[in-house]
């Protein structure tokens, strides 16, 4: 290449010359090839002829080279075989088929197989019959096909959401009894924990959580204060408003927000996170290397979850009655003095505890759905936007639901 080089420095025109007719030789040798390749597909055109028993006796090279005889072969095929009942097609003189040959014999034994022509094949060898497999003939012609009633879409619809919404169960259940017994073996074996690792993450889920939750909280208690302020004075009956504040904030509100907030913000996080690891293989390298996915991932920031949530619900019902009060004192005139000896009388320690009981359980099942989200995203950045999707939808579904379900306990235990 080097002597190359040098001879086209000194003698350009040469070299020219020299490349042109290499490549003109190279054109003749493909065109030769070409050629040969034809005369010896003429040699052995595709054929057919039919017997009198009703056998139909293929014979030749039925490829890509011959396809114009191969389409009147195929109109051959189907005009022959229109004639009669049923037809029986023979290989055995067949030498070569490719793709495009499987494919128009295909085509015409679907024709005839419309036309209620029982089609048998006989004497075809192993890649023949795997060929014609492969290269199976699709009707395309999507105006012949009926369209299925819209109600029937609909049910089908319904019943494959069922289906997955029993495996989701499922496989939610199994996923839990797998975090429980991590749970029992970091308990038995606490030096097998990663306590720098749920610090790290208490820090992320709660402290980091904290402004936007109490801004939230303070927001949603001056508006639960100016509405039931609003329609409570028309029957003279403003103070009753902080009996409003003080039991829908510290029995519902607070730790549904809150729970909804940190699905939206820690729960995405931590499908995110556990899902590219999945997609560059780090969870199957922990594997390797006989690590627990669960001991070193899974749990730490679920538990930060546990530990964090109740500790933000605090927050949040705290911020809450701190906006209604503010909003008390100006938009119904009631002094943050009264506003607290009312408060005082309309509400129990119960009432406050109700809320705190249903946030452990609530970060448990925002951190699972996230876990097992993560876990299960694919090796494409679309396969993880939709599992981080789904699983902000199922934890906040998963929330309401838990909610209406410990609302409906506490009811029955009058408590």
């Amino acid at each position: 290449m080097r002597k190359f080089q040098l001879l086209w420095l000194k003698k350009p025109a040469q070299c020219r010359l020299l490349t042109a007719s290499l490549t003109a030789k190279t054109i003749s040798i493909l065109i030769d090839h070409l050629e040969r390749m034809a005369a010896d597909v003429t040699q052995h055109p595709p054929q057919l002829s039919l017997s009198s028993d009703g056998r139909l006796y293929l014979s030749g090279d039925w490829t890509l080279l011959a396809s114009y005889q191969l389409e009147s072969m195929s109109q051959k095929i189907v005009d022959q075989g229109s004639r009669v009942s049923s037809l029986i097609i023979d290989f055995s003189r067949v030498s070569r088929i490719d793709t495009a040959g499987a494919w128009v014999i295909n085509r015409a034994q679907k024709e005839l197989s419309l036309a209620h022509v029982e089609i048998s094949l006989d004497q075809i060898r192993p890649e023949h019959q795997t060929m014609l497999s492969e290269a199976a003939y699709r009707n395309f012609n999507l105006h012949t096909r009926k369209r299925p009633l819209l109600i029937f879409d609909l049910l089908a619809d319904l019943g494959a959401s069922m289906v997955s919404a029993i495996e989701d169960f499922y496989r939610g259940v199994a996923f839990l009894g797998e975090f429980v017994s991590t749970l029992a073996y970091v308990a038995t074996s606490p030096r097998h924990f990663r306590f720098t690792s749920l610090v790290s993450h208490m820090e992320s889920i709660g402290l980091r959580s904290a402004p936007i939750i109490i801004l939230i909280n303070i927001l949603v208690g001056a508006i639960v204060a100016q509405q039931g302020i609003f329609q409570l004075q028309r029957f003279g009956a403003s103070s009753l408003a902080v009996d409003l504040i003080g039991i829908l904030v510290l029995r519902e509100l607070g730790v549904l927000l809150t729970s909804i907030m940190i699905a939206g913000r820690s729960g995405s996080a931590i499908t995110a996170e556990i899902g590219s690891m999945k997609m560059r293989e780090e969870i199957d390298a922990l594997r390797v290397m006989g690590l627990s996915a669960n001991e070193v991932l899974i749990a730490p920031r679920v538990l930060a979850l546990v530990c964090s949530l109740p500790i933000l619900t605090f927050l949040a019902d705290m911020s809450a009655l701190l906006g209604g009060m503010m909003v008390s004192w100006g938009y119904g005139g009631i002094s943050p003095i009264a506003f607290l000896s009312l408060l005082k009388a309309a509400i129990a320690f119960r009432t406050f505890a109700v809320g705190l009981i249903k946030a452990p359980f609530m970060a448990l099942i925002i951190g699972l759905i996230a876990a097992m989200d993560g876990l299960a995203t694919e090796g494409s950045a679309e396969s993880l936007g939709r599992q981080v999707t789904t699983s902000v939808v199922k934890s906040i579904f998963m929330v309401i639901v838990l909610d209406g379900l410990f609302a409906m306990f506490f009811a029955a235990i009058d408590y």
